[in-house]
């Protein structure tokens, strides 16, 4: 399994956006170089789990979410996942999976 560092960075640009941060307040939160952040937000930096951490206490992100794009605090947070499956799907095998979830509701 690769570690993609640019989805990474990109997920954290655009949670630091969100936030209202610039690189330059992040960069005075963490302790490091406006430099290190946008290294680390264009995939150029691999940083460390610690300062990824750091990162996320700073702009109320979940690690989880940044890592993977996928936030477990989401209720619907499978659904992206499941829709992207779904759509690599054949017709024959989309019908299938349509019979496992009728079934699926059934029981539950």
């Amino acid at each position: 399994m690769s570690v993609d560092y640019k989805l990474i960075g990109s997920r954290l640009k655009q949670a630091r956006k969100a936030r209202g941060l610039t690189q330059e307040q992040l960069a005075e939160l963490l302790d490091v170089s406006v430099g290190y952040v946008s290294q680390i937000e264009r995939g150029i930096t691999k940083a460390n789990l610690e300062m990824l951490c750091a990162v996320c206490d700073q702009i109320n992100c979940e690690l989880g979410a940044l890592l993977t794009g996928c936030s477990t605090a989401r209720t619907d947070y499978l659904s992206d996942e499941l829709y992207d499956k779904c759509q690599a799907l054949t017709e024959k095998q989309k019908q299938k999976a349509m019979k496992i979830i009728d079934l699926l509701l059934e029981n539950d």
